[in-house]
């Protein structure tokens, strides 16, 4: 085959004089190294099966990761609701002694409601728990906005136990509707089935009430990131802890005396006004 001769080409520039620059002739391509060439590129586009072996591998063990993490939270809310004290059994069987006469009895206040409320359940174990030599009283919480959590306020029941001095004061905590706190309506199945493991009525110390919102807030957050769902200011730690810890003694307070007790309310109507009232009396006038 005879030598290609190289070619010079020239730029023509307005700045300085002609400049030359050498370009190799062009390789003569045969059809086996076009296909040589054409292969080699499919080849390394082609996909890798370990790639795709390691992208499986990396969701099963994220999802292993996630059920590893349910059932480690599972496992400490059973543990941390299942401990409990002497103190806490004798309030927890006064409560549900009291809650249990309300069923189905109906609401004791002025507004008639199909089944007791909240207000007055509060008022009724309260006023029972007192009357067993308990130092019980409703407690409302109020706490100020801040950067991470909105104002608000929450009411609920607490003991203070003085009784033995090694321990000093011991506080419990009595929540009606506990587990409505943390319900969600969008929570996945690991969420529900957390819940589900919360009593209706939490009656503990406040130590034990810390730890289950511990839980249960790193569970909320689990689950929100899984669902891809923005976690509101009322949902975080903090917000959940202020509700039972921003209290003094100065917002406790006794239940009222109960509706039996009471004076009734004067009411007066047309439909009652006596009549025979010397006040009201007129004498007959005659229309002619």
């Amino acid at each position: 085959m005879a030598r290609v001769p190289t070619i010079h080409h020239r730029i023509l520039s307005s700045d300085c004089g002609p400049q030359e620059f050498t370009v190799e002739p062009a390789i003569n391509l045969s059809d086996d190294t076009v296909f040589e060439f054409l292969g080699e590129k499919f080849d390394s586009v082609r996909c890798d099966p370990e790639l795709e072996n390691s992208s499986e591998e990396d969701e099963c063990c994220q999802e292993a990761e996630s059920d590893d993490f349910w059932e480690r939270q599972s496992q400490h809310l059973q543990s941390t609701i299942c401990r409990t004290t002497s103190l806490e059994s004798q309030i927890r069987k006064i409560t549900n002694h009291v809650l249990d006469g309300e069923t189905g009895n109906g609401c004791g206040c002025t507004e008639h409601f199909s089944s007791a409320c909240r207000k007055c359940l509060m008022e009724d174990v309260c006023r029972n728990l007192r009357n067993a030599g308990f130092d019980s009283a409703i407690c409302t919480s109020k706490w100020r906005s801040s950067p991470d959590i909105p104002s608000g306020q929450h009411t609920f029941l607490d003991v203070v136990d003085n009784s033995n001095p090694k321990k000093g004061q011991v506080r419990v905590v009595i929540e009606f509707n506990f587990r409505a706190e943390f319900e969600m309506a969008r929570a996945n199945q690991h969420y529900k089935e957390l819940i589900n493991q919360l009593p209706e009525t939490f009656v503990g110390k406040i130590e034990r009430l810390l730890g289950v919102l511990k839980i249960m807030s790193s569970a909320t957050k689990k689950c929100m990131k899984e669902k891809k769902m923005h976690m509101g200011p009322w949902r975080k730690h903090s917000y959940m802890q202020a509700k039972w810890l921003r209290t003094s003694d100065n917002n406790r307070s006794p239940p009222p005396p109960p509706h039996s007790a009471r004076l009734p309310r004067p009411m007066r109507s047309m439909l009652t006004l006596d009549l025979n009232e010397s006040g009201l009396h007129r004498p007959v006038v005659r229309v002619v």
